[in-house]
């Protein structure tokens, strides 16, 4: 029998539904059996190095690891990742000549966790929450690449944690310790950015999926697994696939089992000033009233998707209005300019960004003012440019950053700053982003209640806040 989109869809759905009814019931918090008790602070010695392992070695994990390294603010101590035995994992390792290897995290912990002051976890989405988790339960510091988790409540386990361990914490959206940071900060200070009623984000390039066929109506065939590949240990607490390629090297992003879409993955760098400095939270609604090539494997050809946030602390409700898809170009206000490709803004699905009719950024509406910017650390710049000639006496000094993301990270390891993009911070914005993917994955606008952090109008989507029950032997990280 063959069966239609919608029928793929349903079906689908009441699989995931019945895994995640039991979920609602799952307790707050859990400590690891094998976790070391917490008996001194967790801080380092002002005056020394962090012994650092890198969790995650290659692609964009070898990137942070680079940056890592480049501060001259750690010791590498431990190398963790799957698969040890492909090219874009040996640039690292030939980089830290005998220092100890590892497939699995877990006995990485178990082997040198007296040796280890703090981890960085460049791994895919799915995975960052068991592996945070493993280490905060060990009193260790963690920075764990953007979006923060793949679920809702995974992130709320994540902000739980970081309460009870009282351990130095960061998200690796790295513009949150760049310029676009501290001018936001400063101009809003100053009252130069007050009663934002919209926000347009955009992120229009071309992404891994956008080659595949939209109608597809199954997961991908078996294939044989790479001789120096760990698939068991790659699937974390996901129940599993047959392995294939277009599940790993960065294509787990296409799918909704593994990954979060292009606006976990570029949110995290268009809206984040947006989100801390007015105090959004999360939205009371997410309506996806634009889906092309919609299925219930992987994202969306393009989307729109509306949050919206109510009045809080004196500022007027707000909609934030997310466009992606390479035929999905969102209006852009009279007397805009030119959209420049800022040279912050990094490569994307392993090429350089492709100059577009319009660049991935955002324009912020307020009630006086209009203002357009890029992503990561690019600068807002008020727009048209008679109004920004008329502003520019009026604009503050925006002091600079006294260290980048990573050095950030490090230096609050020995209490010498506080970081900037802590899960206290960076979780409600993941969520956000958790949120968005549901309603695209569902095709439908979901009401949530910002209270009881439940959705009030759909109850498959206010199970699947919790995800699907994890896989056997990895229960532990979702109990107390």
């Amino acid at each position: 029998m063959t069966m239609n989109s919608k029928d793929i869809s349903r079906r689908y759905f009441l699989k995931q539904a019945v895994a995640a009814s039991a979920a609602t019931a799952i307790p707050a918090f859990w400590t690891p059996a094998k976790a070391n008790p917490v008996t001194t602070s967790p801080f380092v010695s002002a005056n020394d190095k962090v012994n650092l392992a890198l969790i995650g070695i290659g692609q964009r994990g070898g990137e942070i690891a680079n940056e890592f390294i480049n501060t001259g603010l750690c010791n590498i101590v431990a190398l963790c990742d799957v698969d040890m035995g492909v090219p874009h994992t040996q640039e690292i390792i030939s980089k830290c000549p005998g220092v100890p290897q590892f497939q699995d995290f877990r006995k990485m912990f178990e082997k040198m966790g007296n040796r280890i002051d703090a981890v960085t976890v460049g791994v895919p989405d799915f995975s960052h929450f068991p592996i945070a988790m493993e280490a905060m339960a060990h009193s260790k510091h963690v920075y764990v690449e953007k979006p923060l988790a793949r679920t809702f409540q995974e992130i709320e386990l994540l902000m739980a944690a970081e309460k009870k361990y009282g351990v130095v914490t960061q998200m690796g959206n790295q513009g949150h310790s760049e310029a676009n940071y501290f001018q936001f900060k400063a101009w809003q200070d100053a009252g130069i950015i007050k009663d934002v009623t919209s926000v347009t984000a955009h992120m229009n390039n071309v992404r891994r999926w956008h080659e595949w066929d939209p109608k597809m109506s199954s997961f991908p065939a078996a294939e044989p697994i790479p001789s120096t590949l760990d698939w068991d240990v790659w699937q974390g607490a996901k129940h599993p696939h047959d392995y294939n390629h277009d599940y790993v090297l960065g294509q787990w992003r296409c799918w909704y089992d593994y990954g979060m879409g292009v606006l976990g993955d570029w949110g995290a760098h268009i809206i984040d000033t947006v989100h801390q400095f007015l105090d959004l939270g999360l939205p009371y609604e997410i309506n996806p009233t634009y889906l092309k090539g919609h299925n219930p494997f992987f994202y969306p050809m393009s989307s729109t998707i509306v949050f919206r946030f109510p009045e809080r602390n004196n500022m007027p409700a707000l909609d934030i209005n997310w466009y992606d898809g390479l035929d999905n170009i969102p209006p852009v206000p009279e007397g805009y300019g030119t959209s420049d490709l800022d040279p912050n803004i990094p490569p994307v699905a392993g090429g350089k960004i492709q100059p577009t009719k319009l660049n991935p950024g955002k324009e912020i509406y307020t009630k006086t003012l209009t203002f357009k910017g890029g992503s990561h650390g690019s600068t807002l710049s008020i727009i048209p440019p008679e109004k920004a000639k008329e502003m520019a006496s009026k604009l503050p000094e925006v002091p600079k950053s006294p260290s980048n993301h990573y050095a950030n990270f490090l230096l609050s390891c020995m209490g010498k700053e506080k970081t900037r993009s802590p899960f206290s911070i960076s979780g409600p914005l993941s969520q956000v982003f958790c949120l968005g993917v549901l309603s695209q994955w569902l095709g439908t606008k979901l009401l949530f209640d910002r209270e009881t952090k439940r959705i009030t109008n759909n109850p498959l989507a206010n199970q699947l806040l919790y995800g699907e029950l994890p896989r056997k032997g990895w229960e532990g990280y979702y109990k107390i």
